[in-house]
């Protein structure tokens, strides 16, 4: 990506980064059988994990050990990933909870996002750093 704009960087993998959060948050509602509102939104808590560990490990790779460009480091962080990761919506489905009087969800689905989000970034970064370390 040597010559690009970071700003079209980060425009092009905002892009394929919000496309492929729809399809994988589609995906794991149907695994899991969930159709319609009311239920957890397991879809969104995936995506937000895994963004979170990628971004761990993307940091940890493309920062840490390699000397990635600007533009490559803008398309797959502020890009991809800020498309990709979802706590806008994370917000509005807890907040959706809380209105249905589902406190108890909304509460888990809060927790589980939160705790399991920031341990898939250090579970990322853990794997960047071993991962430098074979090198």
């Amino acid at each position: 990506m040597a010559g690009v704009p970071p700003v079209l960087a980060i425009a092009l993998g905002g892009a394929l980064g919000a496309v492929s959060r729809h399809y994988v948050s589609a995906t794991v509602m149907r695994w899991w059988g969930q159709t319609g509102g009311g239920a957890f939104p397991l879809g969104t808590l995936a995506v937000n994990v895994a963004g979170s560990a990628l971004m761990g490990l993307l940091v940890g790779l493309l920062v840490g050990r390699f000397d990635a460009g600007v533009a490559l480091r803008s398309f797959l962080t502020v890009g991809f990933l800020g498309g990709f990761t979802t706590f806008s919506t994370f917000s509005l489905e807890t907040m959706l909870l809380i209105e249905k009087n589902q406190w108890a969800l909304a509460g888990a689905y809060a927790l589980l996002s939160v705790g399991l989000c920031v341990a898939a970034a250090f579970a990322g970064l853990a794997l960047a750093r071993g991962v430098g370390a074979g090198l």
